[in-house]
């Protein structure tokens, strides 16, 4: 029976939890609209006429599209921080990156000997068939995935070997380097609304599977020893929670490239508002994948406009900075 401080402590916990998430979406909201507003060439607030345009068919999918990527990308790398219980994992450490390049790669440097199929494909769809090729070569090497140290070196290996293939692309056909290039840059200049369609669809179906699921998350997180004492299907968990890390993943770098550092800095960023619990954890992941990206694009935009930079570039420096501080303040508190 719940006595009166169990149920003080349980509503204070709702209440802190309702502050939060409605902090994060009011920061998510005011993004979205500076976005939109806010472009290289300046500030648009007519809405009509050619600003109308700019507004809502240009500045709008591409804001909400950088959030919607950096929301899958912060949900795979609270994913795989939680699974490989490693606080340095990322969505790309199973061969996602690599495989996705190698996507590109293939369609660029073979689109030439007119294929159509080649052309239905397109960049987009190289990207994402070749994230999941790369995710499913790493289960492939590593037997399975029922050891988790297994999987994470075979990812570590599919990296290196699809990067190699990548490397000879870019020697047989130098003049894709430039495109290969902006790939690994990060991009969100083309995001259009059917982009935005296919990730908002992608996380939505992926972030109600994990938080059904983050249970589990909450098992492994004790050692998988222990997982197993509760008598959780962990196996075939483990392989619900891989498909969700390699399709959030493949979605996001299929529209805006190899944005770095997102799916690894943002559940840092959150890690003190969730409170130890994992399903917390991984919406709190989301929203701070999603700030963290459209940030960024802000940024890369507005920094030197009218000229752009790449955004995967703002957010290794964004992300690099915040971790090396964190990395700082843990070795302080180590010492102290």
């Amino acid at each position: 029976m719940r006595t009166r401080e169990d149920v003080i402590i349980s509503v204070m916990q709702k209440n802190y939890f309702l502050g939060k998430l409605s902090g994060l979406l009011i920061l998510s909201a005011i993004l979205v609209l500076l976005g939109t507003l806010l472009g290289s060439i300046g500030a648009s607030w007519n809405m009509a006429g050619s600003d109308q345009t700019v507004l809502f068919d240009i500045r709008l999918p591409r804001s909400l599209g950088a959030y919607l990527a950096g929301a899958l990308l912060g949900l795979a790398g609270g994913i795989a921080q939680s699974l490989f219980r490693n606080p340095l994992a990322d969505p790309y450490l199973l061969g996602s990156a690599s495989g996705a390049l190698l996507g590109v790669g293939s369609i660029l440097c073979f689109a030439y000997l007119g294929n159509s199929w080649l052309d239905i494909i397109g960049l987009n769809g190289g990207a994402f068939l070749g994230a999941l090729i790369g995710v499913l070569a790493s289960l492939l090497l590593a037997g399975g995935y029922k050891s988790s140290l297994r999987l994470l070196l075979s990812g570590v290996v599919i990296s290196v070997i699809l990067g190699a293939a990548n490397s000879l692309f870019t020697f047989i056909r130098p003049d894709l380097f430039q495109s290969i290039q902006s790939f690994m840059l990060g991009n969100t200049t083309l995001l259009s609304w059917s982009g935005v369609a296919i990730m908002a669809i992608a996380l939505v179906m992926c972030l109600l599977i994990t938080l059904i699921i983050s249970p589990a998350l909450d098992a492994l997180s004790l050692g998988e020893n222990t997982a197993r004492t509760l008598g959780l299907p962990l196996d075939q968990l483990r392989l619900v929670l891989i498909g969700i890390l390699a399709l959030a993943t493949g979605c996001a770098v299929a529209q805006t490239g190899l944005v770095a550092f997102v799916g690894l800095a943002a559940p840092h960023l959150v890690r003190t508002l969730s409170g130890g619990r994992q399903r917390v954890q991984i919406l709190f992941s989301c929203l701070g994948g999603g700030i963290l990206l459209l940030s960024s694009d802000l940024i890369a935009r507005t920094l030197f406009a009218p000229i752009e930079i790449p955004v995967g570039v703002v957010t290794a420096v964004l992300g690099g900075l915040y971790l090396l501080a964190l990395l700082r303040r843990t070795s302080f508190g180590a010492h102290s």
